[in-house]
Formats: C-alpha cells, structure tokens, sequence
C-alpha cells in the first residue's frame, strides 16, 4: 500500500467560536488545514416512527411521498486522524485503505465537468489502481460514479448522514444488473467478488466537510439495517447505521488530489474479508476557518472480481 510521504503543514488558529453553519469563527487565515482528533455530532439512523419499512428516494419522491421515512439521531463521536498512520488500516481488515499517486507530469487532470470525459480520461486510472493494489482484483468493472460538490446549488452535496452504500442482497443485485449473462453472472457470484469505492477530492487540500468513516472491525451486524434504495426504474438497498459506543471512526485530514481513499462496502469472502462494510459519512469540522474552500469531490463505484 502506498502512503503519504510529505508532512502536511498547518497553523493553529485562534479560536473565535462557531458559526452557525458549524464553521469556526478564527483569526487564521482561510487556508488553514484542520487535523488531529477532533469531535463532532454525526448523524445515525433513527427507524421510522410507525414501524414501517425504512425507504429513501434517489431522485424526486412521486407526489404525496417524503424524500426518506426515517430519521436522523445525531451522537457526539470523537474521530481519530490517520495522517501518519495509513498503513495501520487495510481493506482487509478494516475495509478501509490509503493510496497515493503520482501524478504523470506531462498528463492533464481529467475535466470532472462531463460525465464522458471522467468516463474516458480517469476511469482507466481507477481500474489500473485497482488491479494493481487489491490483492487479488483480476476483473474490475466500474459501474457508477458521484461529483459532490459543498454549495448550495451543486447536484450533489456532500452527504452527512452516516451509511453504506451497499448489503449483501444489493451487492448480489449490482452483480446481476450489470453482467448481463445469466452464467456468466452465476459464475462471478461463486467466486470473490466486492464493491470497493475510490474516493478523492477535487479541490484539496480538504478544509471543509471531510469524510469520516468507520473501521469495519468495530461495527456490529446489529448495527446495520437496509434501507430501501428507490430507483425510477427498480429499487436497490444501502444500510443505515445506528450508533454504538464499540464503534471506532477516523477521518484523513487535508487529503490531496493525489490520494485516494479506496472504501469496501460489501466483500463475499467472509474469511479473508468478513469486515467488508465500513460506514462513512461527510462531517462538520468545528475548525474550518471562515472562508474555507466548500469540499468537492469524485467518489467511482467498483465491482472488484477475484
């Protein structure tokens, strides 16, 4: 595994107090990088007040429906800095792993403007990272992509409500709905297969709304409940997360354009992999400066084979 090799500089700002969009009030200047442990409310899964089955829509709910029929519970979580500790984690053990690339000086950065263009221009680098760093990968299919971006009229903002893309029944149905032959789909599904996301930002290095996430190890089945994932055209399944004091959460402060957060939220091997879901979910730093950059960032979702 890759990591990182230079030393992130930071000033220490002197505190103010909080805004009330959660952005610390500060005399450092804006482009102060928060790191260290720091703590923050993130949002849990509270059930659906009248029992029913938890849903959430992708797009615009039909008339007279509700975006999601479930809450959110927010716990004061204390989340660990892993900068200078990234190969402690693994894939493998904590679903969950670090890279750092070396940006190629003569080529140019993909425009992340055009779905096409990421299509063309990174998707090859996502699937050669990969294969190259996940033990066992010798088929990577990348099936789906998101551009999150931290402003009031982007798409897709950063998401601060803690989840997992996937579940076992999904995963299995991702498999199916992209591998168009039956067999070849019935022989996929009898070896390993997982779905791993690659995560990087855009605009490093990270100030605002950073991504924590769980390891893997520290979380319970019975912390987890599959929430319907409602399509236009078919329904899938992620899975909320209730809040446990046995959970363990960290984030990478500052990540860089040239790192790559590599997050594994399904694995079929349940004895090299059996970790293999890790909750994550965008945070609130109470130390970003004013005027800090709004986070954006590329997350590609993989069928990873072997």
């Amino acid at each position: 595994m890759a990591t990182i090799t230079q030393t992130l500089t930071t000033s220490t700002p002197k505190t103010n107090g909080a805004t009330s969009n959660g952005i610390h009030s500060t005399e450092a200047d804006a482009d102060y990088i928060p790191h260290g442990t720091v703590t923050s409310d993130l949002k849990f899964y509270s059930p659906p007040a009248d029992g029913s089955k938890p849903y959430n829509y992708v797009e615009t709910p039909p008339a007279g429906h509700p975006q999601r029929n479930f809450s959110d519970a927010d716990h004061a979580v204390t989340i660990s800095d892993i900068r200078g500790q990234e190969s402690s984690f693994t894939l493998d053990n904590n679903a969950f792993e670090t890279l750092t690339t070396t940006p190629d000086p003569n080529a140019t950065e993909p425009d992340f403007t055009s779905d096409a263009h990421i299509k063309k221009t990174y998707y090859p680098e996502v699937e050669r990272l990969i294969l190259d760093h996940v033990p066992g990968a010798n088929r990577v299919l990348l099936f789906d992509h998101t551009i999150r971006r931290a402003n009031p009229n982007a798409p897709r903002a950063p998401v601060t409500r803690v989840h997992i893309d996937q579940t076992p029944a999904s995963a299995e149905a991702r498999v199916r709905h992209h591998i168009s032959d039956p067999v070849e789909a019935d022989t996929l599904l009898r070896g390993r297969y997982r779905i791993i996301n690659v995560w990087r930002p855009l605009n490093g290095p990270v100030q605002s709304f950073p991504l924590a996430f769980a390891d893997s190890a520290t979380v319970a089945d019975e912390d987890l409940v599959g929430v319907e994932h409602r399509y236009p055209d078919r329904n899938g399944e992620t899975a909320g997360v209730k809040w446990s004091e046995r959970q363990r959460w960290y984030y990478w402060s500052g990540m860089r354009n040239q790192e790559r957060l590599l997050l594994k939220c399904f694995d079929s091997d349940e004895v090299v992999g059996g970790r293999g879901r890790v909750p994550h979910t965008a945070f609130v730093d109470p130390r970003s400066p004013v005027g800090a950059r709004g986070r954006e960032s590329i997350e590609v979702r993989a069928l990873v084979f072997g």
